[in-house]
Parts: structure tokens; sequence; C-alpha cells
């Protein structure tokens, strides 16, 4: 069996810890604007003195959606991040499905993005994992 040039294995080192640091702020960036968006709940009025007192204020309410890529978002960019940190030898064709799919749920998560006001970070972090995991899978060819 004959080893790949260190140069190769250097890359892939490379591109592989990047893709593991992208799904990293991927799964960060979600987690933050999850925790950050409202689900549509119903919030008391703010306690005012005198004669008008306005009633419960409706919060915007995010689209279900969004929620639902940025937890999906989170989990396989997570799994993906533990997997691609793992030192012990792997599937390449498993490694290669996981980081397809991450590369997948990454982009549709920044197209839900952009449809969201105040997303734009959490789009662009999504963005930059998609093409961690597209550098990466070049390795793997």
């Amino acid at each position: 069996m004959t080893e790949p040039p260190k140069d190769a294995l250097v890359r892939f080192l490379e591109d592989r810890f990047a893709c593991a640091q992208s799904c990293t702020d991927c799964a960060r960036a979600c987690a933050v604007l999850v925790s950050s968006t409202d689900l549509g709940t119903t919030v008391p009025a703010p306690v005012v003195h005198g004669p008008a007192r306005p009633g419960p204020v409706d919060v915007p309410r995010a689209p279900h959606g969004l929620r639902r890529a940025l937890l999906l978002c989170v989990e396989v960019c997570d799994a993906t991040c533990r997997l691609l940190s793992e030192e012990s030898h792997q599937d390449e064709y498993g490694l290669r499905l996981q980081v397809e799919w991450c590369r997948a749920v990454a982009l549709e998560c920044a197209h839900a993005c952009d449809r969201t006001p105040d997303a734009a970070d959490c789009a662009e972090r999504c963005r930059a994992c998609a093409r961690a995991c597209t550098d990466f899978l070049a390795t793997l060819a």
C-alpha cells in the first residue's frame, strides 16, 4: 500500500480542520439565532402609570421553517464536527456522506436566513461552512 504524498496529507488535514471549525462556527451562529428567535408569544404590556393602559403586545413570530432549519443545521454541523475531530481511521464513504449532508443543510439554512431580517451573520456562517465542506470534499476525490 502506497502512502499519499506528504503535501496531499497536509492539505487533507488542513481542509478537514477548516471544515470542522466552520461547522462549529455555523452551529454556534445558528444556536444563537434560535435562542434569540421568538416563537410568537404574547408578552405583557409594560406597566404604564396613568389612565391609558395598553393590552398585551404581540411579538413578531419567527417563521417556523427558519427555526427548523436552524435546529437541523446545529445538529448536523455538530455531528459533522465530531466526526471530523475523531482520530480513528474512518470509512471514506461515510465521511463523504456526512460532509455532503452538512454542506446541503448549511446551504438550506443560509437560504432560510436570507428570508429573515437580522439573520445575515448566520447566513454567512452557513455559507462559509458549505464552502469549507466543498473544499474538504475536494481532498477526498
